[in-house]
């Protein structure tokens, strides 16, 4: 097996239509790399484009197998010389991240963007150029193999076909979830790729004509090519379909356990991971490292979607997955309710939870014997990333829409905005946090004034980490608490907030741990103690003393437990 190495996450590949030992790797280490991969293995480097100011989406050779079209988080399409690796030009831009690229057989380029445009160019030729701006976010696109019909795939659960002019041929509602991947299987039919966790197998009149779900798979990316089709997995491999039969050809074989949430209730730790599973351990074992009793460690099953969020409350664990649904263990039993669409928050609300969609929806649902979904209003313009109680019953939310709010089941107030979307945000007394792929987090004081409206005073901006911020949490003084921020650059960060409103190292904060790969999340376990978990594995316990020293005073492998504590046995479900 040849290994190529980018140092942060490979968003895209692209062979050479005439070279097939040539590979263009697109990565969030802002380059694109053009590699040979000889018949025998040997891989050499071709060229490195390094002049990108964000991280690199998605990469396609023009027909000439020389240029390469490269699109970014800066919103911009740039053409490369791919084999001398020299700059060419900037050839179109979007008002916000450019997500797809796609170039057919006559030489004619398509991009699409969260700003919800399309844009059609030549570049060989600015006249033949067309844009097309949707409500929604696009971020699939490819064209048909005769290079006649371009694919689009739209956030509201649609794709269109559209001509190089941008009229629209067919429209085609795929799914009640965003549709995030698109890709031609021959000139008739195509796949796509939704949030509701299948792949939609559909015909040129825009009719559906076959679905596949499983719940390992993560339909962000779809490929296909001579009879196959590809997808993302949330396991160690991709799914690979037969594309007649739509029937697995060669499904992953190992989970990644990869842990996407935390929740804490008294000594109890829980951690939900991709695999589909939530874990239960004893607060104690994580300062004890490897020395764990496997039998103090519980694995419940969810039946196999990937976990997002977790809460807990006095009825038992709430779980909100991929596939859309809202799960409670309670008294021995697995409760579940669907909510259409991925679960990426939860909060406590009332007798039940708050759930927060990919959708951009608040779902308000009720515990007891039977889940009963209570009310359903538009919390975001985007997906709501993290839900967080605050004091009165609110909840402070974060979403990709980039603001932060607060507000019970049926009204937000924006509290403040990043410059991206809001991957996380916390809460403790009256300060409120939030971490944001703008590589920021921002603290704010969240009272009210004397009307009874939400006023946020005091809001300091930190910054450190060279990535997107993925979770944050707040311990110590409620008065003056310690801030901390993990990030896609595998750093946890440290800052102090003082009760005047100055912040200590607010330009760089302090590294307190680094992990293998990218921060996926935390949690405060009390007063001065909160969990972080990085997608290596790792769970780490970040302890702050009274004087205000960050240390970590435990560290544990997530993957390692629960090998250990299934050999032999059932996983509960």
């Amino acid at each position: 097996m040849t290994r190529l190495h980018h140092r942060r996450l490979v968003n895209a590949s692209a062979w050479n239509p005439r070279d097939p030992e040539v590979l263009a790797t697109a990565s969030a280490d802002k380059t694109v790399a053009v590699w040979r991969i000889g018949a025998d293995g040997a891989v050499g480097t071709i060229s490195t484009l390094a002049r990108h100011t964000d991280d690199i989406n998605s990469v396609a050779w023009l027909p000439d197998g020389e240029r390469l079209i490269c699109v970014s988080e800066d919103g911009r399409a740039t053409m490369w010389d791919g084999l001398t690796g020299r700059f060419l030009a900037s050839v179109a831009s979007h008002a916000a991240h450019c997500m797809m690229v796609s170039a057919n057989s006559k030489g004619q380029v398509a991009t699409v963007g969260e700003d919800g445009m399309v844009a059609v160019f030549s570049p060989d030729d600015d006249t033949r150029r067309a844009t097309k701006l949707y409500e929604s976010s696009v971020e699939g696109c490819e064209w048909s193999p005769d290079g006649d019909t371009l694919a689009v795939a739209r956030d509201d659960g649609h794709v269109d076909l559209l001509t190089a002019a941008l009229d629209v041929v067919v429209s085609a509602e795929v799914s009640s979830s965003a549709v995030r991947s698109v890709a031609w299987i021959d000139d008739e039919t195509f796949v796509a790729g939704a949030y509701d966790g299948a792949l939609h197998f559909i015909d040129r009149s825009g009719a559906v004509i076959g679905r596949h779900s499983d719940e390992r798979a993560w339909p962000r990316s779809v490929g296909a090519a001579r009879g196959v089709v590809a997808v993302g997995s949330f396991w160690s491999t991709p799914h690979l379909l037969d594309a007649r039969t739509r029937e697995p050809a060669h499904p992953p074989a190992e989970p990644t356990h990869g842990p996407n949430a935390i929740a804490v209730h008294g000594q109890d730790v829980f951690v939900g991971c991709d695999s589909g599973l939530v874990v239960r351990l004893p607060l104690a074992v994580i300062g004890r490292g490897h020395d764990v009793d496997p039998g103090s460690v519980e694995v419940f099953s969810t039946g196999g979607s990937p976990v997002l969020s977790l809460a807990y409350r006095d009825t038992g664990l709430f779980a909100g997955t991929y596939s859309g649904e809202v799960l409670h263990f309670a008294d021995g039993d697995l409760r579940r309710i669907g909510v259409r669409a991925p679960v990426p928050s939860l909060a406590a609300s009332g007798s039940g939870v708050l759930a927060g969609t990919y959708n951009g929806e608040l779902v308000h649902v009720g515990g007891g014997p039977h889940l009963v979904e209570l009310s359903r209003v538009e919390g975001h313009g985007g997906s709501v990333k993290s839900l967080a109680t605050f004091a009165d019953g609110d909840i402070i939310s974060g979403a990709t829409d980039r603001t932060v709010a607060i507000g019970d089941h049926e009204r937000r107030e924006p509290l403040w905005e990043h410059g991206n979307l809001v991957n996380s945000v916390a809460t403790l007394g009256q300060w409120v946090a939030s971490a944001s792929r703008d590589h920021t987090v921002k603290v704010g004081r969240v009272t009210r004034d004397p009307r009874g409206q939400w006023v946020a005073s005091d809001i300091r901006t930190f910054l450190g980490p060279d990535e997107s911020v993925k979770a944050v949490a707040l311990i110590g003084d409620p008065a003056a608490p310690v801030v901390l921020g993990g990030s896609y650059d595998f750093k946890v960060y440290a800052w102090h907030v003082t009760a005047h409103g100055a912040a200590e190292d607010r330009l760089s904060g302090r590294v307190v741990f680094d992990f293998d790969q990218a921060v996926s999340c935390m949690a405060r376990v009390d007063e001065r103690r909160a969990l972080v978990a990085g997608w290596d594995g790792r769970l780490v316990l970040v302890e702050t003393s009274p004087d205000g020293r960050v240390a970590v005073v435990g560290e544990l492998s997530l993957p390692e437990l629960i090998v250990a504590s299934t050999r032999g046995a059932a996983v509960r479900s």
